[in-house]
């Protein structure tokens, strides 16, 4: 195995790129400059903030799981998908986005679509992700462009 520490692509002094290689995989090798000098001990891992982290992953992924399961239209999901990002209370009951366990949100998706309480904050928020999601992905398709064919 062979592990270079190279300065950061993105030029912070405090930060460095490392990379793996394995060695078996490599068919030719060509040492360019070597450095003699002793590198700096690494940093000790927090486990606690590691196994945190590993946790929140495993939620994220089980809630796209869940939105791909629900036998939804793609837009559902990517709706689904982009509330999960900032809310964490977000699940399907049958077709159906439930957000905050008060607020609904029913196929075709839109902001039209969405029902709870009239007066609540979640509700305006909830609306406000969906009128983004919307927006978002308007402009992006309208972005795409579109392949001409001509047929002489």
């Amino acid at each position: 195995m062979l592990i270079l520490k190279c300065s950061s692509a993105s030029n912070t002094s405090k930060l460095n790129d490392v990379y793996i290689l394995n060695m078996a995989l490599c068919s030719d090798v060509q040492v360019k400059k070597e450095v003699n000098s002793i590198p700096d001990p690494p940093q000790s891992l927090n486990l606690q903030c590691l196994s945190t982290r590993v946790r929140n992953q495993i939620e994220q992924k089980k809630r796209q799981v869940s939105a791909l399961d629900a036998g939804v239209s793609q837009e559902g999901q990517n709706l689904f998908l982009a509330i999960a990002r900032t809310i964490n209370q977000v699940s399907w009951q049958g077709p159906n986005i439930v957000v905050f366990q008060d607020v609904t949100i029913t196929p075709p998706y839109k902001v039209d679509n969405v029902n709870g309480s009239p007066k609540s904050r979640q509700l305006t928020y909830v609306k406000k992700i969906v009128e983004k999601h919307v927006n978002d992905q308007a402009s992006a398709t309208s972005n795409i462009p579109s392949a001409t064919v001509s047929a002489k």
